[in-house]
């Protein structure tokens, strides 16, 4: 008997040996990309299609294991695998009803099933028999527990009771209610035959069959019974979870081993995003897309991230991840211009700057309308997005210098290759990501630290100074001073909403538009365009991307203090300032204080405005000069013999805004005649232009029988240098000297031509245009 038994035991193991058990050797499960709160955001098939998610019983209700081992298998934490009684109980009821009663399979036979398939033959349960005494000799019941959690089939190509409660009900398998429990535990018996979707009333007979038995075994009371049969079964269509698609597959190509990875994004939001973008664009021309990305400043997280309209939209190139395509930035970069150039010491927020034509070294860059402002305040050139003052100042801080410093923090441009920064990068003449941006624009709300959005909470955070904290709240009080667009002062009450400082953007050729914005919680950055980079005329950021942007940021969630007002830092306080000078008015004789602006200034520095490039020296800034007291002359050195002389000064405004001056302004900085017999000195101006061929407060009507409007040739006389052309402020020619141009002029009413010569010299003339 002893040796009978060495050597059934002997058997056996060779058996096992010869025959192991067909176990996963490694993970097989689908990649399960989750949002914070563990709700899937998009699940990847493993290599044969199957949708299996990662679970376990620590990861499933309750409820579902009771309503599993009571209908399926009472026995099971007992039996070694298989239940003889059970056995005997299937096969008597199928010799005496001659049809299949009730089963006998325990669940790790299910399991042995699932894992080595067999025929329905008598050899075939034999087989599965002996596969499930190997399971339980290899495993523990809990490890075969899960393993029929992750596999019992579900219908089409769903298995496990996690991928199965996403895809019918729409929840994790962790909150089902006893109907729900009950369901998806008699589902596998036939998956095909009990499918919510298909059959819905089957399915509901069989989950009733599953809670009679739970109420007649006690295992559940009568009254919970009783209310879970009025749920009814209610399913979706069967699908699989697809949001932050591109996400998901962003951070599966970084961990392509990994079975389960949870984002910071936030689930609810996630969706309502997607369709906010989806409907919103919905009008758009049909190969558009759009990308937007939602950040806690706080903790630097994503909470919601839209890479493309679509996903599966091939029109559109829905595959297509726009958060980290290199696209030009537009005018998204001039904030950090104008805050390093705070950190620098060369402006306040109200220096002088002049909004017009210029030329830098041959680039003379335009608005994004044409038209030119004159002399204009640095919070007012950075509100209204103006060029020529963003290049003005990039060109005194250094194109590459200002590349560097963006680099550092985290915002990374590319340029063509061989190329370096130029002036140009400050209009878009770069290329830069989103998700760049969207970490940069932080930092105002952040005391001027920059960071990297990070997508899971294992993401590293790293943070880099952009500017300095005052410099990012002036920058910021700038900003948030903009007005919504169409919400103008008084007409709507926007004191419960946070703050946001907000900047858009357009490419060049209407390829790109963009909005960012933040908020003392949130920073929302929105693209839109072309992912081919195809212009789209009439598509820029402050009509196509700006409305969405403030859509998204009114909708985010808000804590009580949202609203106020960022403490003023140390470093930045508030001075009276005059123009032309820039400094400060206690400073300033009152004669030569001709406007007066209350300005922000950092670590007490008052820069006076910027000295002119190209304009002659006695046109710049504080002019001394003397007199003679008794005439007022003026007296040039060496000329002052045998008068009682005067010391008198004067403030000049710069030579390109004299055009836009009042004629007080322009007389306030005339220099008196000099001395009757005295040489000429060199500083009185002799740049005066004369426009020839049209003469002031003329007026234009169409010639006789003519379909076009009346035309007119022009010229400016009295320089060589580069002349500028502005119809109403609008820049529409450009000579050189005395060459001409000639010009259309169709629309009725008055006009102003102005010719504005690179030396400070011009001109100006009103006319009218007959109807």
């Amino acid at each position: 008997m002893r040796w009978g038994t060495v050597a059934l035991l002997t058997l056996l193991l060779v058996l096992d040996l010869a025959f192991p058990p067909p176990l996963p050797k490694s993970r097989d499960t689908s990649t399960l990309v989750v949002a914070s709160d563990g709700t899937p955001l998009r699940a990847f098939a493993d290599a044969e299609g199957v949708w299996r998610y990662p679970t376990d019983t620590q990861s499933v209700s309750p409820l579902y294991l009771q309503a599993l081992l009571t209908y399926e298998d009472r026995w099971f934490w007992r039996h070694p695998g298989i239940n003889p009684w059970a056995l005997l109980r299937a096969g008597r009821q199928m010799l005496v009803e001659r049809r299949i009663v009730s089963g006998g399979s325990t669940l790790t036979m299910q399991v042995a099933r699932i894992l080595d398939p067999h025929t329905r033959t008598p050899w075939g349960k034999f087989k599965q028999l002996l596969r499930a005494l190997q399971l339980e000799v290899h495993l523990g019941k809990t490890q075969i527990l899960d393993l029929y959690l992750q596999r019992a089939p579900y219908g089409g190509t769903i298995e496990g009771v996690e991928a199965a409660s996403w895809a019918y009900l729409g929840k994790s398998a962790a909150h089902l209610s006893q109907a729900e429990a009950a369901l998806l535990a008699v589902l596998p018996q036939s998956p095909s035959r009990l499918r919510p979707d298909r059959h819905p009333e089957a399915a509901q007979r069989a989950r009733d069959k599953v809670l009679e038995r739970m109420a007649t075994l006690g295992v559940w009371s009568a009254d919970e019974v009783a209310d879970a049969r009025i749920e009814p079964v209610v399913t979706r269509s069967l699908r699989q979870p697809q949001h932050a698609a591109l996400l998901a597959q962003r951070l599966r190509s970084l961990a392509p081993g990994a079975a389960h990875i949870r984002t910071t994004l936030d689930s609810g939001l996630q969706r309502t995003l997607e369709e906010r973008v989806g409907a919103y664009f919905s009008q758009l021309p049909e190969r558009t897309s759009a990308a937007l990305l939602v950040m806690d400043n706080a903790t630097l997280e994503a909470r919601a991230y839209v890479g493309s309209v679509a996903f599966a939209d091939k029109a559109r190139l829905g595959h297509v991840d726009m958060v980290q395509a290199w696209r030009s930035p537009g005018s998204t970069l001039k904030p950090f211009l104008y805050g390093m150039a705070l950190d620098d010491g060369l402006i306040h927020s109200e220096s002088l700057l002049v909004d017009a034509p210029q030329s830098f070294g041959g680039y003379r860059p335009g608005n994004f309308d044409d038209a030119f402002n004159g002399p204009v305040g640095v919070a007012s050139a950075l509100r209204l997005s103006l060029n020529v003052p963003s290049v003005d100042l990039l060109d005194r801080v250094g194109p590459a210098r200002f590349a560097a410093r963006l680099g550092n923090a985290g915002i990374n441009l590319r340029f063509p290759h061989g190329s370096a920064p130029n002036l140009a990068l400050i209009l878009g003449g770069t290329g830069a990501r989103l998700e760049d941006l969207v970490g940069a624009f932080a930092a105002l709300n952040r005391e001027g630290i920059a960071g990297r959005v990070r997508y899971t909470a294992d993401d590293p955070r790293i943070e880099r100074r952009l500017i300095s904290a005052g410099a990012a709240w002036i920058v910021r009080d700038i900003l948030q001073s903009n007005p919504r667009p169409g919400y103008g002062s008084g007409t709507f009450d926007t004191g419960s909403r946070p703050p946001v400082a907000w900047k858009t953007g357009t490419s060049y050729g209407y390829r790109d538009a963009w909005a960012i914005g933040s908020t003392q919680r949130y920073t929302v950055g929105v693209w839109v365009g072309r992912p081919d980079g195809t212009p789209l005329p009439g598509q820029y950021g402050a009509i196509t991307a700006l409305p969405l942007m403030f859509e998204v940021i009114d909708s985010l969630p808000r804590q009580s203090g949202d609203s106020g007002m960022r403490a003023m830092p140390a470093t930045v306080s508030e001075v009276e300032i005059c123009w032309p000078l820039g400094i400060a008015a206690a400073q300033t004789p009152p004669a030569m204080c001709q406007r007066r602006f209350p300005a922000w200034v950092l670590e007490g520095a008052v820069p006076p405005t910027f000295a002119e490039r190209d304009a002659r020296l006695w046109q710049s800034g504080r002019f001394h000069f003397q007199v003679d007291a008794t005439t007022g002359q003026r007296v040039p050195a060496g000329c002052d013999g045998h008068v009682r002389l005067a010391q008198r000064e004067i403030a000049r405004w710069p030579a390109l805004a004299l055009p836009w001056l009042t004629v007080a302004q322009r007389q306030a900085q005339q220099l008196p005649p000099l001395v009757p017999g005295c040489a000429e000195d060199g500083h009185q101006p002799d740049g005066v232009l004369h426009i020839q061929g049209l003469n002031d407060l003329a007026a234009l009507a169409r010639p006789p029988g003519a379909t076009h409007g009346p035309r007119l040739q022009l010229r400016a006389l009295g320089s060589e240098a580069r002349i500028d052309w502005l119809l109403d402020g609008r820049w529409i020619a450009q000579t050189r000297g005395t060459a001409s141009f000639s010009r259309e002029f169709t629309e009725a009413g008055e006009h102003t031509l102005t010719a504005l010569a690179a030396d400070g010299a011009w001109a100006r003339v009103r006319f009218r245009v007959m109807d």
